[in-house]
């Protein structure tokens, strides 16, 4: 049986936050405000890989105010939500996201998001696809107040 799973997610950005985009943190004056480390393309794959499972989403299993999550890398998040797709013996077959952003120029760090995502997922980084658009200087992605990201994902059950 194969599913799939599609995820959304964007965070505020704040001057003096660290910005961290798949794993990867990219320098920039803004950072994601989030109760973990606020990485929206982490968060919208999680979403993807759970509604795929049919497991919900990212908030039912890292509640915001839980003090387990309060800062935590979203790696972890990520690996989480891996070992619970295995527990149901689900293998995910691929990944293809989209990071919405004026600034800062994801392209540099694209290959080792891929590779952070697929170190997490248990495979390979070509099974992992991440874009990245401008908003066209058009609305609150536009004006630099935040990043989104959107994830589609194929997993299999075994």
């Amino acid at each position: 049986m194969i599913r799939v799973g599609i995820g959304y997610d964007i965070h505020r950005l704040e001057v003096g936050l660290p910005c961290r985009l798949g794993g990867v943190t990219i320098e920039h004056e803004k950072g994601m405000a989030g109760y973990s480390d606020g990485d929206p393309l982490l968060h919208a794959i999680c979403d993807a890989l759970l509604g795929a499972a049919g497991l919900g989403d990212i908030g039912i299993y890292f509640p915001e105010g839980e003090p387990t999550w309060k800062g935590i890398n979203s790696l972890t998040l990520l690996s989480e939500v891996s070992k619970m797709l295995i527990d149901r013996q689900y293998q995910v077959m691929n990944v293809d996201s989209i990071i919405i952003a004026e600034r800062p120029r994801v392209a540099p760090h694209v290959h080792a998001m891929k590779k952070n995502i697929g170190r997490c997922l248990s495979i390979s980084e070509d099974c992992v696809n991440i874009k990245a658009t401008t908003n066209e200087k058009v609305g609150f992605i536009g004006r630099e107040e935040g990043i989104a990201a959107h994830a589609v994902c194929l997993i299999e059950y075994h």
